[in-house]
């Protein structure tokens, strides 16, 4: 078990004795009554896994729908009202078990029920593990547009435990390894490599849909390294003031793409909503093309790594006729600043140039790239 340099109030732990280590952390919380938030299928999948621990007697269940299209006022709404009915206070503790859906909504939920209660994180799904639930980052969609409402409230403790990717589809393993792939991107170079040597070149390689290969000792420490990725640029800009902005590359577009598949659908064929990771991935190819346009990020790091994409994640289909639609969307990211779309880009393999604009001409390049690439 290792814990990794944190923000203040923030523990991020890596752990292989789930029962002690969710005992230790509870330890440090007050907590008059217990709750444990799930969705439909964490509660059938999850808390089986830990229903049993002493630790957790008495504790009131919460449960919620699953999936993205859940995290709504009416959800937060029913988290409310339970916590009001099971008598909770400011001084109680609510355990969020479940993916970034969970984690996000949950942690909004504690964070503002009266004024504040303590919680701790336990992420289920790889998605959560590397992105969600670490960073203080809470909230829920609102007008069709992600995570519109929310704050900034860091959990008590954020425990880590891949037991719980046992339960995972190869769909949302790759959502997760995703944002594990802009963690690669946006990571310093190691000593005496040259950029996408380290931590990039490896998650390139990585067998990471194979049978057996997230129970591997490689791949634990892979996502402790990614995760301190994450760590490290949060306890340096908590509010997203700067640096932090870093962790949006593939977001801008990958919004974009993630609320127009909820939405929308193409003009041309019918189109599901997407998973998370796979909007980042997408969003990713076209911010990597920008970053070469704009930044002289090198050309073959982004062939190998749209490659990679290509191979692993499908496409979304869309048409040029959809293309309004997707601009109007990054119209209301919340980076924007004087009306301008803002984007995180490189010049390297961790040469991050945050506040970047783009013309709407370059945008549109960048999704023709996408489309020639998945054509």
């Amino acid at each position: 078990m290792s814990t990794f340099a944190a923000m203040e109030a923030q523990k991020v732990i890596i752990s292989q004795q789930l029962e002690a280590t969710l005992e230790d952390a509870m330890g440090d919380c007050e907590r008059d009554r217990l709750f444990i938030l799930t969705d439909e299928n964490t509660h059938r999948l999850c808390l089986p896994v830990v229903e049993d621990y002493r630790c957790l007697r008495g504790a009131n269940i919460i449960e919620i729908g699953a999936t993205d299209t859940n995290k709504t006022l009416e959800s937060i709404s029913h988290v409310w009202t339970k916590l009001q009915k099971g008598g909770a206070t400011r001084h109680s503790l609510m355990i969020n078990l479940g993916g970034g859906m969970v984690t996000d909504l949950g942690g909004f939920a504690a964070s503002t029920f009266k004024r504040g209660m303590n919680y701790i994180n336990i992420p289920t799904t790889l998605l959560a593990m590397v992105d969600a639930s670490v960073g203080g980052k809470t909230g829920i969609n609102f007008g069709g547009l992600k995570n519109e409402i929310g704050v900034f409230s860091n959990a008590n403790s954020v425990i880590l435990d891949t037991v719980f990717l046992r339960t995972m589809d190869k769909e949302n393993i790759l959502s997760g390894y995703a944002e594990m792939l802009k963690h690669g991107l946006i990571s310093p170079t190691p000593e005496g490599k040259t950029p996408g040597e380290g931590m990039l070149s490896e998650l390139l390689s990585f067998p990471v849909t194979d049978e057996g290969s997230l129970e591997s000792t490689d791949f634990r420490r892979m996502l402790a390294e990614s995760v301190a990725v994450k760590q490290q640029i949060v306890t340096e800009d908590p509010n997203e003031h700067g640096i932090r902005k870093a962790l949006n590359l593939g977001h801008t577009i990958g919004h974009a793409f993630e609320s127009f598949a909820m939405n929308y659908g193409s003009s041309t064929r019918s189109v599901s909503p997407i998973l998370h990771g796979y909007a980042v991935a997408y969003g990713l190819i076209c911010e990597l093309y920008l970053s070469c346009v704009k930044c002289s990020f090198p050309t073959e790091t982004m062939r190998q790594t749209v490659r990679f994409i290509n191979d692993n994640y499908g496409h979304l289909p869309i048409s040029c006729d959809d293309y309004p639609i997707l601009l109007e969307l990054m119209t209301h990211d919340k980076k924007n600043t004087a009306g301008e779309i803002n984007f995180t880009l490189l010049g390297n393999v961790g040469d991050i140039r945050i506040n970047q604009t783009a013309s709407r001409e370059e945008i549109e390049a960048a999704l023709d790239f996408y489309r020639d690439g998945l054509g």
